[in-house]
């Protein structure tokens, strides 16, 4: 399907979305408490089946879902996206155990996810992680490295002899959606210290574990944010997503799938806040006309649909381009989420000075808006590591395809 235009059936389905955000979840979010989670709302995504489309479509399905519900009801599409972001890594990397235990909960709405990557110390910087996963070599009853059975992880096995299969994770994680509040944790520690990227392990983590814990933070947004705690928290082999220190690879392919659709959302925003200025500005009187009148008016709107478009665009092919498993991902991936958030901070920006006044009252739909879209130029990768990892890159691109010639 071509990056740029789609099919009618597409069009139809983004269309029923909106008009299901409207109506069905727009009155749940309304009688959510902000940085709450939100369950009743969690449960009807669930009962409509949007939940269970983010593993079972593509990623320009998932950018359609985000786009369509941010613009009727931003709190159901992140609800919708945290949901997808803490449990892709166990869809994609998890054991059949843990696939079955927690998916179909996350689907239906009654399990809550979430991803545990940053860190005080490293947010933009991931391979900087420092949460330990002190290894440990269990031992049978008679002290001989083998296979034995930890009551406080269930009774399960938990290490044999063929190296660390048990380790007690020890540090902090910051700036976690969904905590504490989660009912499982998707957590990225180090399991080989001073390795950079390649030393990293992702680990599955119940909320009930020993040793977890989790504060609220008054956050400039209306979905629950929060610290954990993890002092000599219980994890085992069974625990692993994927491979042992390589849980990089997990984060990574975790975010080049969403941050397309953060685009998305970003999209879904701007389309709302421009559709809302039309609106606004051919029916306001002034200067003896319509506010729509005044050419430096109409170049404004012209501009900010210029650039949600073009960001709509970029986010088509970017999501295009992963389903495709196409070579450029990464690239293509940044490059949609950095247009389509730093444009809708420009169009959500615009329309509020249009508004004038009245979109800063407490309740109007800019002065919402305006507090939802600053968050996404900085989490999942802020502005300036999208532009560094596009560069890197360009960069890499071009050396492999070009050689150097040699001075005369």
């Amino acid at each position: 399907m071509p990056a740029f235009a789609l099919e009618p059936e597409q069009t139809a389905w983004c269309a029923r979305l909106r008009t299901l955000a409207a109506q069905r979840l727009r009155p749940l979010a309304d009688k959510g408490e902000p940085g709450r989670v939100n369950r009743p709302l969690v449960a009807e995504l669930g009962r409509l089946g949007l939940i269970s489309r983010l593993f079972d479509s593509g990623a320009l399905a998932l950018c359609l879902m985000r786009e369509s519900l941010a613009y009727a009801c931003t709190e159901a599409e992140t609800a919708l996206a945290l949901q997808g972001l803490g449990a892709h890594p166990v869809h994609a990397h998890g054991t059949p155990a843990q696939r079955e235990r927690w998916l179909p909960r996350v689907a239906d709405g009654t399990a809550i996810a979430a991803f545990a990557l940053s860190e005080p110390g490293a947010g933009s910087d991931a391979a900087a992680l420092a949460l330990r996963a002190d290894g440990e070599q269990a031992e049978d009853a008679q002290g001989v490295p083998g296979t034995r059975r930890d009551a406080a992880l269930g009774g399960g096995p938990v290490a044999e002899a063929d190296g660390p299969r048990r380790w007690r994770l020890t540090g902090e994680k910051c700036w976690i959606s969904n905590a504490p509040e989660a009912d499982f944790y998707t957590v990225f520690a180090r399991t080989t210290p001073g390795a950079g990227a390649r030393g990293v392990t992702a680990f599955l983590v119940p909320a009930d574990r020993p040793g977890l814990t989790g504060t609220a933070l008054e956050m400039l947004s209306p979905h629950p944010l929060g610290t954990l705690g993890l002092d000599a928290v219980p994890v085992t082999a069974d625990d692993v997503l994927g491979e042992t220190d390589r849980g990089f690879r997990v984060a990574m392919g975790t975010l080049n799938l969403f941050r397309p659709s953060v685009g998305a959302f970003a999209v879904g925003m701007a389309q709302a806040a421009l559709d809302a200025t039309l609106d606004h500005t051919r029916r306001r009187d002034a200067f003896g006309g319509k506010l729509m009148d005044l050419q430096t008016v109409a170049h404004q709107v012209a501009e900010m649909a210029l650039r949600t478009d073009a960001a709509r665009l970029m986010v088509y092919a970017a999501a295009t381009a992963y389903d495709a498993a196409a070579p450029d991902v990464p690239r293509r991936a940044a490059m949609a989420k950095l247009l389509a958030t730093e444009t809708a901070q420009y169009v959500v920006d615009t329309a509020v000075q249009l508004h004038g006044a009245r979109a800063l009252r407490r309740g109007h739909l800019l002065e919402h808006l305006y507090r939802e879209v600053r968050a996404p130029r900085i989490y999942e990768g802020a502005s300036e590591v999208q532009r560094g990892i596009i560069a890197k890159e360009l960069y890499a691109t071009h050396a492999a395809s070009h050689t150097p010639r040699e001075a005369p």
